[in-house]
C-alpha cells in the first residue's frame, strides 16, 4: 500500500522546515526538539490527573495517575512511553495516556523512568518493572484493581512492556491480564526486510535507531541479553495475552511481527495488526492521522476484553 497522503504531507513538511534528526544533535536537543512536535492534539479531560513518586531502585520514579469515570476499583494500565529509551517522557504521551484511559476505561499510570545515556540499561527495564510491582501491591490507593492489570507501551515503551511481562513471569509475579505492545522494539538486530524497505525517509530510521541503541547500552554485546532483545528469550510460553499494532512504513514493522508470531507458537493468545501506509510514531499522533484514533479504539476494546476476562 502506498504511503498515506496524510503522513506524506507531514513528512514532506517537516522535510521543508529543515530541522536535525534527533541522532544529528544532543540527547538534550533531542529531547526538547520531540517536546516542540506536539501532534496529539487537545488533550482529552478525564476524571482526574495526579502527579507523584513511587520508590525506584536508583531513587524515586515519577508517574502521572490517569483516572477516567467510573466506579472504582477499575482496571489499571501500566505505560511506558517511547522515544528510543533516549527521549520523550510524561508530557510526550500525555494525550495518548488520557486517551486509553477513556477509551478503555482504566486507571493509566504513565512510568517517568530514566533515561540514557545519562542512566544505561537495565536502569529502564529495572524502573518499569519496580512501577508495575508498585502498582500490583499499591493499587487500592489510586483506586486500582489488583488482579486487573496489564502492561503498555510505544517504541521503546513496548520493549520495556514486553520485557516486564517477562520478568513478572519469571519472577512469579505480578499477574498481567494484558500487554499491549505498539511497534516495539523486539530485537538488537538491523538485518529485517523492514530495516532495508524503510531505512530512511520515514520518520524513525535506521541511523535514528542506531543512535537510540548506541546511547542506551553500556556495550553493544548487551544487546543480546532479553532484557534489551525480548525477541531472544528462549521460552515465551505462559505470558499474558498481546496486541502487537505495527506500521508498514517502519523500521521496526518486522520485528515486532516475528515477536507477534513466537508468542503465538508458544500458546499465547496475541494478535498482530498492522496498519497499512502509516509510520513508526503514528499512535500519538491523532491530531493529524484519523488512523491514530483507530488503534487506539483496537487496543482499548482488547484492553477491555482482556481486563472483563479475568473480573
Amino acid at each position: 500500500m502506498p504511503l498515506d497522503p496524510n503522513v506524506r504531507t507531514m513528512l514532506e513538511g517537516m522535510a521543508a522546515q529543515g530541522a536535525p534528526a534527533f541522532h544529528e544533535v544532543s540527547p538534550k536537543a533531542a529531547r526538547e526538539m520531540v517536546r516542540e512536535m506536539g501532534m496529539a492534539g487537545e488533550p482529552e479531560p478525564v476524571e482526574a490527573v495526579a502527579n507523584r513518586t513511587i520508590p525506584g531502585p536508583g531513587g524515586d520514579i515519577p508517574i502521572r495517575v490517569y483516572t477516567p469515570k467510573g466506579d472504582t476499583p477499575l482496571p489499571v494500565l501500566v505505560f511506558f512511553h517511547g522515544g528510543g529509551w533516549v527521549i520523550c517522557d510524561l508530557e510526550t504521551h500525555d494525550g495518548v495516556c488520557r486517551a486509553l484511559a477513556n477509551a478503555a476505561g482504566c486507571i493509566v499510570v504513565s512510568v517517568d523512568y530514566r533515561l540514557a545515556p545519562e542512566h544505561k540499561f537495565p536502569a529502564a527495564v529495572d524502573d518499569a518493572f519496580a512501577a508495575t510491582e508498585w502498582v500490583a501491591a499499591n493499587a487500592a490507593a489510586i483506586g486500582a484493581d489488583p488482579n486487573r492489570v496489564a502492561v503498555a507501551g510505544d517504541s521503546a515503551g513496548g520493549n520495556l512492556a514486553a520485557v516486564v511481562a517477562q520478568m513478572a513471569k519469571g519472577r512469579s509475579g505480578p499477574q498481567l491480564a494484558f500487554q499491549l505492545l505498539v511497534y516495539p522494539v523486539t530485537d538488537h538486530k538491523f538485518d529485517t526486510a523492514s530495516y532495508s524497505e524503510n531505512a530512511e525517509g520515514y520518520f524513525n530510521t535506521r541511523d535514528m535507531m542506531n543512535w537510540f541503541w548506541a546511547n542506551y547500552l553500556p556495550r553493544s554485546s548487551d544487546g543480546a541479553d532479553p532484557r534489551a532483545s525480548p525477541l531472544r528469550a528462549n521460552d515465551l510460553s505462559g505470558l499474558p495475552p498481546a496486541l502487537i499494532i505495527t506500521a508498514e512504513f517502519d523500521p521496526l514493522r518486522d520485528e515486532g511481527e516475528a515477536y507477534a508470531a513466537r508468542l503465538a507458537e508458544a500458546g499465547v493468545p496475541a494478535k498482530s495488526t498492522r496498519y497499512d501506509g502509516m509510520i513508526h510514531g503514528f499512535f500519538s499522533m491523532s491530531a493529524l492521522l484519523p488512523q491514530a484514533r483507530q488503534a487506539i479504539d483496537e487496543a482499548a476494546t482488547a484492553l477491555r476484553e482482556a481486563f472483563a476476562a479475568v473480573e
